[in-house]
């Protein structure tokens, strides 16, 4: 376990292929098993709806799909969660979700190594659900035609929110990271995390904390790593980075001075990375799995799973960007058997 104030070197003597990625990456994957992740965050239900194009509508200019299935997947912080168990470690999920039916279906989804005793079941609430309809033609290749969201009745509820903190506080306790999923609910903030940092603190070595928000990313301080994308960068900063290598390496800077961060790794789609750590230069990682990006649905949860069981596991940040960087290549629920193949082949082509 690597200890929250250090992000460790990588170790002298391992072997390197000709592309700079270390083979030592299959032995951090090989140590998931053993590791315990809290996950913290807003809960979502994932909605995918599978139709055929079967012809234009009289009635607009729209295709009618001939509709063949739904499926409901637990997203956000579960999504996360569900990628923790996939890569072989246990997730011990913290979020809201509601009692009714497609809570219940995203619930059954996480998977048998996400333990879900310390999900907040409040009374009439459902959590939030984001349906995408996709479309198909005769060799069954979907391609996402539209996406509708219905968010949840909110989490203003104090005895809510205090259940909730209550259930995160004791989900850390013995966890050997903690993974926090902010998409904007409001229920995770700032201050919550300050206070499961505080209550790490007299864990010798510290568990590393990772976070992931949406819309506050500069309001978490003193974290181990940070996973924006590219595009939330640009929002909180108020810029834009484009093709810019002067412009990338200026926000990446910022955000990791007014984070305080350890460490901070942009995903840039199908740019692949940026590894951005305080006084050391700056790592461009390219992406695994081909340079375009047909569907990112839940990416970002895959990567920060795999990083933080990596620096769990005692990698050092750039290890841990590099194997979350194979994992988010074979997205979207990835194994650790997938992310140890695509890394033998990866060696392969390139040793």
């Amino acid at each position: 376990m690597v200890p929250e104030g250090v992000i460790p070197a990588a170790r002298e003597g391992a072997h390197e292929d000709a592309g700079g990625r270390p083979a030592r990456l299959t032995d951090l994957v090989g140590r998931f098993p053993a590791l315990r992740v809290a996950v913290i965050g807003d809960v979502i239900a994932d909605e995918f709806v599978y139709g055929r194009v079967s012809r234009v509508s009289r009635e607009a200019p729209v295709l009618i799909l001939a509709h063949d299935r739904t499926a409901i997947l637990p997203g956000g912080a579960g999504n996360a969660a569900r990628n923790v168990g996939s890569l072989g470690g246990a997730a011990r999920l913290v979020g809201l979700v509601g009692r009714g039916g497609p809570d219940r279906r995203l619930e059954r989804g996480l998977g048998p190594r996400v333990d879900v005793s310390h999900l907040v079941r409040p009374r009439a609430y459902r959590a939030p659900v984001k349906s995408r309809v996709l479309a198909g033609g005769l060799h069954g290749v979907y391609q996402q035609v539209v996406r509708v969201d219905r968010e949840g009745p909110g989490v203003a509820d104090r005895s809510v929110r205090a259940a909730f903190e209550r259930a995160a506080v004791a989900a850390v306790a013995d966890c050997d990271a903690v993974l926090v999923s902010d998409y904007g609910s409001g229920i995770v903030t700032p201050g919550l995390v300050a206070s499961l940092r505080a209550s790490l603190a007299r864990r010798r070595p510290q568990p590393p904390v990772l976070v992931d928000s949406r819309y506050e990313l500069l309001a978490y301080r003193g974290c181990t790593a940070y996973t924006p994308n590219e595009s939330e960068v640009e929002r909180a900063l108020g810029t834009t980075i484009g093709d810019d290598a002067e412009r990338l390496e200026r926000a990446g800077r910022e955000v990791l001075r007014r984070t305080r961060a350890k460490g901070v790794v942009v995903t840039r789609g199908s740019r692949g990375m940026a590894v951005f750590a305080p006084r050391r230069p700056t790592v461009h990682i390219p992406i695994f799995g081909g340079d375009e990006v047909a569907d990112v649905t839940g990416a970002g949860d895959t990567v920060i799973a795999a990083m933080t069981l990596a620096l769990a596991a005692g990698a050092s940040l750039g290890d841990a960007a590099r194997l979350a960087n194979y994992a988010g290549g074979v997205v979207v629920t990835v194994t650790g058997g997938e992310v140890t193949a695509a890394l033998r082949v990866d060696l392969d082509a390139h040793g």
